[in-house]
C-alpha cells in the first residue's frame, strides 16, 4: 500500500497539488483521473520520486519515503515498475536488452538468467519470438506489453503506469488495461495508474480518485462512478456534447 498525507506541490506561486490525503491499496487498480492540468502528472511524479513535495509525506506501506537516504531510495526503486505513457523503449536496443536493462542495472545476475526472466516476462505479456528485434519493428500495442515486461522484470511491489493506453486503439486499450490488471492480482502489486480514459475507469477501477484543481474531488470504484451525483464527476465523465445527449436521453425516459 502506499499512502499520502496532506501532499503539497508549488511551483513557484502556482499551487498545484493542495493537501492530498488518499490510499492506494495492494493488490487493487488504483486509478488517478481529472482533466489536463488536474494535477494527475505531479501527483504521479511526486509518488516515485520525480519531484519533491513542498509539503506532507508519502508512505510506501510503513515507510517515509521523504525520509529515505539516498542508499535506502536506491533498494526501494527495486520494488518499483514504471510504464511509460510512450512506452519508453530505447530505440538503439533490441526488445530483449530494453527488458534486461534494470536486470543490468539493479542485479548480478547471470547472462542465462537474465535470459531466462526476460523470456519469463515476454510469455506473461503474451509475446513470443521478439527477443531480437527493435521497437521500430514491433507495433504500438505490442511496444506496450514490452514497456510492461521491463516494468514487471523485477518483481515489482508497486506498480506506475502513465497513460498507458495514449495512442492505442480501443480494443488494444482494453487488452492492455485486463492485462495489467491481471498481473497486479496475480503478484499482489500496488498498482496506480494516471489515465483520463473513461474506459479504463469503468473496466478496471477498483479504487479510483478524481482530481480538480489539485483537490481530491470525488473518490469510489468503478461500480459507484454512473450512480454519483458528484457534479464534477459528471461533467468530467459526460464532457462531450455526444455523451450528454447520450445521458439526457437516458434521464427523459
Amino acid at each position: 500500500m502506499i499512502r499520502t498525507e496532506n501532499l503539497h506541490k508549488r511551483f513557484g506561486e502556482q499551487h498545484v497539488l493542495k493537501g492530498i490525503t488518499t490510499e492506494f491499496f495492494q493488490g487493487k487498480t488504483n486509478l488517478i483521473i481529472g482533466r489536463s492540468g488536474a494535477g494527475k502528472t505531479v501527483l504521479l511524479k511526486l509518488l516515485v520520486g520525480l519531484l519533491t513535495p513542498s509539503e506532507g509525506d508519502i508512505f510506501y506501506d510503513d515507510v517515509n519515503f521523504n525520509q529515505l537516504n539516498k542508499k535506502d531510495v536506491r533498494t526501494l526503486r527495486m520494488d518499483v515498475g514504471m510504464l511509460f505513457q510512450a512506452s519508453a523503449l530505447f530505440d538503439s536496443m533490441t526488445v530483449e536488452e530494453n527488458i534486461r536493462f534494470p536486470l543490468d542495472m539493479f542485479t548480478n545476475m547471470t547472462r542465462g538468467e537474465k535470459r531466462k526472466r526476460v523470456d519469463t516476462c515476454l510469455e506473461r505479456v503474451s509475446l513470443g519470438a521478439v527477443n531480437d528485434k527493435f521497437p521500430s519493428e514491433i507495433s504500438g500495442g505490442m511496444q506496450k506489453r514490452v514497456g510492461i515486461a521491463r516494468a514487471i522484470v523485477l518483481n515489482p511491489k508497486y506498480l506506475f503506469c502513465d497513460e498507458p493506453n495514449s495512442g492505442l486503439d480501443p480494443k488494444t486499450a482494453i487488452v492492455i488495461d485486463e492485462l495489467i490488471k491481471s498481473i497486479t492480482i496475480e503478484n499482489n502489486i500496488t498498482t496506480i495508474i494516471n489515465t483520463h480514459d473513461m474506459n479504463s475507469v469503468m473496466g478496471i477501477g477498483d479504487n479510483v480518485i478524481l482530481l480538480y484543481q489539485g483537490e481530491i474531488a470525488w473518490r469510489g470504484n468503478r461500480t459507484e462512478v454512473m450512480g454519483s451525483d458528484n457534479e464534477i464527476l459528471q461533467n468530467f465523465i459526460f464532457a462531450s456534447p455526444f455523451l450528454q445527449d447520450l445521458r439526457d436521453a437516458a434521464l427523459e425516459k
